[in-house]
């Protein structure tokens, strides 16, 4: 293990050979981040480095942070490690990082998905000896359908609502999910209406480039009545909310590949449930773990030990480690 490009500390994943950590979720001196959802970027770090495509967010999420930044697939030198980024279609500016040192190659996929959103960056395959993984959907049970087919069926929803006179509320992660949703929408069927922490990481997104549809804030003063037929975006907390009466009679709908399983969407007492993922399904983890030609395969967060004793079975050398991804309510909603 010591001569390993990577080990798995108490405060991360750790490469000696640079002296930096991807992803800690404890203080560090220097850490390489793979993309700005609060599990994996954290505050309290002294120096960071991220894509060009991560930081505005990240800064805007964390504050005033030291950050240094590289495009994808731009080759920078640390200590003995040579390390770069590459796309994981995960939510924009998402990376994978591949880390090499003296000729062994290491790649930490962070959380990510192999079909294009529309949005993100493409998941790219990466070369390498050793995989680490997420598998937050890492049993069979888990695949997706068509993104073309589970838009008809969001805006089927909406307009059926719309004529109906109720207000739609959609419940999704603001950073990543909110905006997937947005680009799925058919704006011809009505106003699409934002909660507050929505819009504004609208406004860093569209700030980068990003295409994003029109969108109204839901403020203090906003009349519901002046926008009929509406659709509204929130985080899955304020569905439900004192918040979310202010619409009068609506129709809740929840969006995560967690809405496959029949009893997320009992629990979550929603109207609809929209199987909609930022990560990969069983095919998909199947299909980049094969694509890197990786034969040590490392299973973070997620069905850990089933996947692994899959993995091992047939014929990779995989095994569980434990990392602190993926820990709260709000990243659970974001898958």
């Amino acid at each position: 293990m010591a001569n390993d490009v990577l080990t798995f500390t108490d405060r991360g994943i750790y490469c000696a050979a640079g002296d930096f950590f991807i992803d800690p979720w404890r203080p560090v001196d220097r850490a390489l981040i793979t993309h700005g959802h609060a599990d994996h970027a954290r505050p309290g770090h002294r120096r960071y480095l991220c894509t060009d495509a991560c930081a505005p967010v990240m800064q805007h999420r964390l504050g005033d942070i030291s950050v240094e930044t590289v495009k994808f697939g731009e080759f920078r030198r640390i200590g003995d490690a040579s390390v770069s980024f590459h796309p994981a279609g995960h939510l924009p500016g998402s990376a994978q990082i591949r880390v090499e040192v003296a000729g062994e190659v290491w790649v930490v996929s962070g959380d990510y998905k192999v079909v294009p959103d529309g949005l993100s960056e493409t998941f790219e395959p990466v070369r390498c000896h050793s995989f680490i993984t997420e598998c937050t959907f890492g049993l069979p049970v888990f695949k997706w359908a068509d993104q073309g087919d589970v838009a008809l069926q969001l805006n089927d929803w909406w307009a059926a609502n719309a004529a109906a006179g109720r207000c739609s509320i959609l419940g999704a992660y603001s950073l990543g999910k909110a905006q997937r949703l947005m680009r799925m929408l058919n704006p011809d069927v009505g106003p699409i209406l934002t909660h507050g922490a929505v819009e504004a990481t609208n406004a860093v997104l569209r700030g980068q480039g990003y295409a994003l549809p029109d969108t109204v804030q839901v403020t203090p003063d906003l009349d519901t009545k002046d926008y009929p037929g509406a659709l509204v975006i929130a985080p899955p907390s304020a569905v439900g909310s004192k918040w979310a009466h202010r619409f009068g009679t609506s129709s809740t709908g929840f969006a995560s590949g967690w809405m496959q399983l029949r009893g997320v969407r009992r629990r979550r007492a929603a109207d609809r449930g929209f199987v909609v993922s930022d990560h990969a399904d069983w095919p998909g983890l199947m299909h980049a773990i094969e694509s890197t030609g990786a034969e040590k395969i490392y299973a973070t967060h997620g069905y850990t030990d089933i996947f692994a004793r899959w993995l091992n079975s047939q014929g990779y050398n995989a095994k569980v480690v434990p990392t602190e991804f993926g820990g709260n309510d709000d990243e659970v909603d974001a898958a």
